[in-house]
């Protein structure tokens, strides 16, 4: 008795699907990207030349470009010629800032991650920032804490001139990335930033941990620095909550 055929093993492969021109256009200008043929702060070549570089039309040019200015990889300006962006950590954040946010509303315990992605981020950098930051930091450090002090009674520009505060922390650091992350995770979490009565009158209490931490980062104690950045956050901590709980 004759046996059925069998598929050979290690055959099990996708089904070719029929790709849109506009996806194929935005492949190969990607690539161009990528290879370096297209650098930041090129010129992207017009869509009539793109159009004969790549036999499509101009739908297909149009929406391929728009995909890409979507992704913040090039800028499409009115009037001006379309450029490749520079490149930074700030473009890949602002990609996923939507996408963050909608996930801390839709799932309450998300907040609690971010809370917890705080803390181990931010005593982590403030170490960096004792071995690295200079007496300019120190003293826009230093400047940030009068400005907060001066914002007691204004909530918004407390929690403004708060946000700013621990960024200048990350900038110390001189580390693109950890500056990007942490201004990105705080202006999530500050979202989420709930004034509770029994909290009242402590604006105080955080302004001296802010002096005590700019003292630390002057003195290059990273231990102590770290120490203190996680009471801090500790204490901070019930003011953020959100309203889905």
């Amino acid at each position: 008795m004759a046996k059925n055929p069998t598929t050979p093993s290690g055959f099990d492969v996708a089904p070719i699907t029929r790709q849109k021109l506009s996806d194929q256009v935005f492949d190969r200008l990607w690539e161009m990207i990528v290879s370096g043929d297209l650098k930041p702060g090129d010129i992207i070549p017009s869509e009539r030349k793109l159009m004969e570089k790549f036999g499509v039309g101009r739908p297909a040019v149009r929406e391929a470009l728009q995909m890409l200015a979507n992704k913040g990889v090039i800028t499409i300006s009115h009037g001006e010629r379309t450029r490749v962006n520079e490149f930074s950590a700030n473009i890949a954040l602002d990609q996923v800032d939507d996408i963050a946010k909608l996930l801390l509303s839709a799932e309450p315990s998300n907040l609690e991650h971010l809370k917890q992605v705080r803390k181990i981020l931010e005593a982590g950098l403030v170490r960096v920032a004792a071995a690295n930051c200079t007496e300019d930091d120190i003293r826009t450090l230093r400047d940030l804490v009068d400005v907060q002090r001066r914002q007691t009674k204004n909530q918004k520009g407390f929690i403004e001139t708060d946000i700013s505060f621990h960024t200048a922390i990350a900038n110390a650091t001189r580390n693109p990335l950890l500056q990007a992350v942490t201004h990105a995770m705080l202006t999530w979490l500050f979202e989420y930033y709930k004034p509770l009565l029994h909290w009242s009158g402590r604006e105080n209490t955080t302004l001296m941990e802010h002096e005590k931490l700019v003292d630390f980062l002057e003195a290059g104690d990273a231990d102590s620095a770290a120490a203190l950045m996680r009471e801090h956050l500790d204490r901070s901590d019930p003011l953020y909550t959100n309203t889905l709980t």
